[in-house]
């Protein structure tokens, strides 16, 4: 009787140990499972073909359609086809409070200077003025190139310029302007070379820069220096505060006519509005400073990519 009571027990104890080892695989199986299609937390800003922007979480997306999950918890369903671009939203295309304000597609250009930000690769863009059409373009390892004119095409000034990265949010640039009077006036000429060490990204910058300008006039040659601070800010999706200054220096001696050089300086403060994808309209409200004297100075331009 005791030897059968002994078997039994020794066969229910090895059933107990093979359970409690089934068991223990088990947990660690689980604990191991990865989910097959974890949740994408990230938001997104989906800009569509006809220049409407959408901000949210993607929730599902196959050939067809995506399903966007906005902010205020509302499913949208959107056509592939509507869809021109899908940008994964960063911590710098939000302002302090949390709401999307996103890059300045223009940031590398204020009124009149530039920064050392480079312009994309790919990226052109137009800035129309009053006087006249200022096309620049991307042509890739952070260099650009640019032309500038009049309507009456006098003068006509070539530019470039080269960034190079000096850290995550510092970035330098060296550059230069060259223009010729053209028809009008053809052996007149002018060069600008110029240095600028801005601070920023795209959403928020401030830009020193530096240079000195000479040109001949009828053979006679004359120089100043020249230098600017500059800065602009994204306040929201569709407006950016923008500051720029040129001032040219006081030479120290007359101009080829016998004229005294003063202080000349440019001020214009003013706001950039996004009218959508590509396209901006800013206004200046500015003056210029001659000698101590102020004189009004509003200003107009219109920005087109292509």
């Amino acid at each position: 009787m005791t030897a059968c009571v002994y078997f039994w027990a020794k066969k229910e104890m090895k059933k107990i140990v093979f359970i409690i080892v089934l068991l223990v695989f088990q947990v660690k199986l689980n604990a191991q499972t990865v989910p097959a299609n974890p949740i994408d937390t990230n938001y997104y800003r989906v800009v569509t073909t006809n220049g409407g922007d959408l901000i949210g979480k993607i929730l599902s997306q196959d050939e067809r359609e995506v399903l966007l999950e906005t902010k205020d918890l509302r499913k949208l369903y959107i056509p592939q086809y509507t869809i021109k671009a899908i940008v994964l939203i960063n911590a710098n295309d939000l302002n302090a409070k949390g709401v999307y304000v996103g890059e300045d597609k223009f940031a590398t250009r204020y009124f009149l200077t530039t920064n050392g930000l480079p312009i994309k690769k790919g990226e052109h863009y137009i800035q129309w003025n009053f006087f006249g059409p200022d096309l620049q373009f991307g042509l890739g390892n952070n260099l650009g190139v640019g032309i500038m004119t009049t309507w009456i095409g006098c003068p006509i000034i070539a530019s470039f310029k080269k960034s190079f990265e000096l850290g995550s949010s510092a970035q330098l640039a060296i550059g230069g302007l060259a223009g010729t009077g053209s028809w009008l006036a053809p052996t007149s000429f002018g060069v600008l070379p110029f240095g600028s060490l801005s601070f920023g990204d795209r959403t928020r910058n401030i830009a020193f820069s530096g240079g000195y300008g000479a040109f001949s006039l009828e053979g006679d040659v004359s120089g100043r220096p020249m230098t600017s601070v500059a800065g602009m800010a994204k306040i929201s999706s569709k407006l950016s505060f923008v500051f720029d200054s040129f001032i040219l220096l006081p030479s120290g001696q007359s101009d080829p006519y016998g004229y005294y050089q003063p202080l000349v300086a440019l001020v214009v403060p003013g706001l950039r509005w996004h009218q959508s994808e590509g396209k901006a309209v800013q206004f200046g409200f500015g003056g210029a400073i001659v000698d101590g004297e102020l004189f009004p100075l509003p200003m107009i331009q219109w920005y087109r990519s292509f």
